[in-house]
């Protein structure tokens, strides 16, 4: 799944952040030079997702404007597979060929209580309500950590409230900058060290359905979690898989109420309508690669649709296991059993022959995800350049 380089360039907070303190991060390195074609590729994707349709229809391939247009159309309703937390392990064994032509289910019969969820989302609330001013003495920007407003700029006033697009990253402790803040993340905190516990437990479960070894079951600093918590009073006005996007291995959206949302998955756009107090889980591309492309990925954050009675913002809470920056991605070793002797002997030989013959490449993680978060293009499968050409 992953390994850690030894002589990584930045100290980590937690196995995942760098401390508040510490230099700005740099760009990425060049351990993973992409190709001309590749480069080429990208940049235009990049300006033809900035551009107006006006312009972009007119100065775009067709091969382009299909795709594009493909990210537009309707979305395929589809209501998710259930699975009780109770029964996770054998229900996720047994459904694994749905799950992972799907890339998400729903958990239900989980630990945390709805109280607990609506208590940390009334302290996400009053963090959003915060002045930019405020929200940036408390959360520094430390990417990923802190706070991004997406259409912050120099001309707006820090006392602006809010802004569309508004998002903040957490390390597993909810950590701020601020000792007079604390008090009001208790609920959050506690969320979110409950959430850690349902994410890692999927992880171990996904991982055992599949056959393959968990890098967290002895290694617990081999994955990290990261709480993303979004504001915004259009979600579901953009496009599924658009905007800020974070590498992950599963995904955990805690549904506080009964709303529409809209996954940008590898078979295309699809709606489903999760339960009340349910968690849904999204499978992500670190998931993918670990699968050796078994699974089907949803790309970034479910888009919420936005209630006719409902506020006129909309607050989303995300844990997402994820890795250390200083990981390296790669498909993961099917597992071995012990024999009676002592010796760890071949599961299926045939699954060991088929894992050298790897559909994806090795990459750096913080390389992966500083092009992944900062383009939030969704033209293109982010995945594609570490494709196996062979």
């Amino acid at each position: 799944m992953a390994s850690s380089t030894q002589d990584h360039h930045h100290h980590h907070h937690h196995h995942l952040f760098p401390s508040s303190t510490s230099a700005p991060p740099p760009t990425p390195s060049t351990t993973q030079p992409a190709t001309a074609s590749t480069t080429t590729t990208d940049l235009l994707s990049h300006l033809l997702h900035r551009l107006p349709p006006s312009l972009s229809t007119s100065t775009t391939t067709p091969s382009l404007l299909r795709r594009r247009s493909s990210l537009s159309t309707t979305p395929t309703t589809t209501t998710p597979p259930i699975i009780p937390f109770t029964h996770l392990t054998p229900t996720l064994s047994s459904t694994l060929s749905t799950i992972s032509q799907l890339g998400f289910f729903q958990l239900t019969d989980h630990f945390i209580p709805s109280q607990l969820a609506r208590s940390a989302e009334s302290d996400s609330v009053s963090i959003f309500n915060l002045s930019n001013t405020q929200k940036h003495h408390h959360f520094p920007r430390n990417w990923p950590l802190g706070f991004d407003v997406d259409n912050d700029d120099d001309d707006v006033n820090d006392e602006d409230v809010t802004s569309d697009g508004d998002s903040l990253f957490l390390d597993s402790v909810c950590s701020t900058e601020s000792s007079e803040f604390e008090p009001e993340l208790s609920s959050l905190r506690e969320f979110t060290r409950e959430m850690e516990k349902i994410g890692l437990a999927v992880v171990e479960a996904l991982t055992c359905a599949l056959g393959l070894q968990n890098p967290g079951r002895d290694d617990p600093g081999a994955v990290s979690s990261l709480m993303w918590i979004s504001s915004s009073g259009s979600l579901g006005d953009k496009v599924a898989g658009s905007g800020r996007f974070y590498p992950y291995v599963v995904g955990l959206h805690y549904q506080t109420r009964e709303q529409n949302c809209c996954l940008l998955t590898d078979t295309g756009l699809v709606s489903i309508l999760p339960k009340m107090d349910s968690i849904l889980i999204t499978l992500g591309d670190i998931a993918q690669v670990w699968s050796n492309g078994k699974l089907k990925k949803v790309r970034g954050k479910p888009n919420f649709t936005m209630e006719e009675s409902g506020d006129a913002s909309l607050i989303s809470m995300s844990l997402l296991v994820t890795l250390p920056l200083e990981s390296t991605v790669f498909p993961l070793l099917p597992r071995t059993e012990i024999s009676l002797s002592g010796d760890s002997v071949d599961q299926n030989q045939d699954d060991l022959e088929e894992c050298s013959e790897k559909l994806f490449n090795s990459f750096s993680f913080e390389d992966y995800a500083w092009r992944v978060y900062h383009e939030r293009v969704p033209l293109k499968d982010p995945l594609d350049r570490y494709r196996n050409k062979m």
